[in-house]
């Protein structure tokens, strides 16, 4: 017959009634901004205080730094095709030709956030983030905003 004790004591399984469920964090995303001009701290003050409060709200379970690295891969793959092109006018055209599936990338991280790999702090500002961009330029301001966040987010983990 199993026994729900251990050595340590009784099994502790789920949040009981003598166990209070984690406070909700939330994250305010308005001070990102790819448009110009760019808050000055978008990549050093603005991107870590995202970075923390996406760790803090992961709480170790959510938002490995693995998961949250596909996205910002992705988005530099989208940011590499529309750079490879030499002038202005190409990489806007470019930018025109793959801005749908950049957009997409709000249905993968909500998708992700359905199978529990990430929480909403991070989609919500992944998607904030998505939704801004609008031209080659908001583009490359997204990929050094995430480039940051990622340097800072990785800092975070233990």
């Amino acid at each position: 017959m199993a026994s729900n004790f251990n050595d340590r004591g009784p099994r502790q399984t789920g949040w009981g009634n003598d166990r209070q469920a984690p406070p909700q964090i939330t994250i305010n995303v308005n001070d990102i901004k790819l448009q110009s001009p760019m808050p000055v701290e978008l990549f050093n003050g603005i991107a870590q205080d995202k970075a923390i409060t996406v760790a803090q709200a992961g709480g170790g379970r959510k938002n490995k730094s693995t998961q949250l690295r596909k996205f910002y891969d992705e988005l530099v793959l989208w940011f590499d095709k529309v750079q490879l092109e030499r002038t202005k006018e190409a990489k806007a055209s470019k930018y025109t030709e793959v801005a749908p599936f950049i957009k997409m990338m709000n249905a993968k991280v909500a998708y992700a956030k359905g199978r529990d790999h990430v929480d909403e702090c991070f989609e919500q500002m992944f998607s904030h983030l998505i939704r801004q961009i609008d031209s080659p330029d908001s583009l490359k301001h997204a990929k050094l905003f995430m480039e940051a966040f990622m340097g800072f987010y990785k800092a975070q983990e233990k």
